[in-house]
């Protein structure tokens, strides 16, 4: 059976289940202490449904599922195979001597070249019980944190970006961390579980930047969970990729302080009107009867009525000095209080 013969069909693969990996990638490796150290590999496996995973395999279990296919399904005669044999990819050797580490880097790629030749075969042995089970991520593999995920770094963070058309403030697209992160430099993040980052861009199919702790930087998606995308547009990694910028808005109240950082689509230098911000406040915290206010440099809520007002506002944020803030970050933070509530403002002369 020639080479494009085992190449599946498009209508066998869209008659394979959802849950059957397509895509396996090495991620990084881990060393593993104990009676005898080694290391492992944490593969990355995404499905035809659109799953995505971390398993942690040894070579030796590619070794051992090397043979069990082997076994069921190479050919007597690699010129004149049965229908229910394949040829298989071949599998790196295994190697006596060296650093433990050394081998194990040097595995990735003949690894991930094995792997993405045979989740290509026929549907019919990608459906095999052993293959199967070898990608499917155990209780121990969920249990397990991922580390730093080095080679799914993305290799630049210059990403085109392009205006978008209309002003939709607000849409705040974000994700929940579902493990810890340490970033490996200022331009990565540091994540805590159950953080919540507002999403600004994709950076390319496996990293998204975003904002959180009043930071800005880029992260694997594989560590968080999406709980509103980015539009689809954002999802292509190339081309018409929106940039978001990050407003941070307070809701006053005689209970507490409601603080919310939400995504803009548009660029730090957008003037809003005053009509559109009220409204959108009152869509953000989802009350009518509200007045937006702003802190101006000594410190005192002063009250926007209009455009005129919205403009001193920016101007005045401009000439602000000593605040930190993202580069995404809008510099001034709008304050909403009651309409009604006059005890807010500074009323000495």
């Amino acid at each position: 059976m020639s080479q494009p013969q085992q190449i599946r069909d498009k209508s066998d693969f869209d008659q394979l289940p959802g849950n059957v990996p397509i895509t396996a990638t090495i991620a990084d490796i881990e060393e593993k202490k104990g009676f005898i150290d080694y290391y492992r590999f944490v593969i990355e496996v995404k499905t035809k449904g659109g799953g995505k995973y971390f398993i942690y395999r040894r070579y030796r279990e590619f070794f051992n599922l090397h043979q069990i296919l082997e076994a069921k399904y190479s050919p007597e005669d690699p010129e004149r195979p049965g229908p229910n044999t394949c040829i298989l990819p071949p599998l790196p050797g295994k190697v006596f001597i060296g650093n433990k580490r050394e081998i194990a880097e040097s595995r990735i790629p003949e690894l991930n070249t094995y792997m993405k030749r045979l989740l290509g075969l026929p549907t019919w042995l990608v459906l095999d019980e052993a293959l199967r089970m070898f990608f499917y991520q155990t209780d121990q593999d969920s249990q397990q944190q991922p580390r730093a995920l080095r080679r799914l770094r993305p290799p630049t963070r210059k990403v085109k970006t392009v205006k978008a058309p209309t002003m939709d403030l607000f849409s705040s697209p974000r994700a929940e961390a579902m493990f810890d992160f340490r970033g490996n430099g200022k331009a990565e993040l540091n994540l805590k579980r159950g953080e919540v980052i507002f999403l600004l861009r994709r950076v390319n199919t496996d990293w998204l930047e975003g904002t959180v702790n009043n930071q800005t930087g880029i992260f694997p998606e594989s560590f968080v969970k999406i709980i509103k995308p980015l539009p689809d547009s954002d999802s292509e990694g190339e081309g018409g990729v929106h940039t978001y910028s990050c407003l941070r808005c307070f809701l006053l109240t005689p209970s507490g302080v409601d603080t919310r950082d939400v995504c803009v689509q548009e660029e730090i230098t957008i003037q809003p009107t005053y009509k559109d911000l009220l409204s959108r406040m009152r869509n953000v915290f989802q009350v009518d009867d509200i007045a937006i206010n702003y802190r101006d440099p000594e410190g005192d809520l002063i009250r926007l009525l209009d455009d005129e007002d919205v403009q001193l506002m920016i101007r005045e944020s401009r000439g602000q000095q000593g605040v930190k803030r993202p580069v995404n970050q809008f510099p001034w933070e709008l304050h909403v209080t009651m309409a009604s509530d006059l005890s807010v403002y500074n009323v000495e002369p």
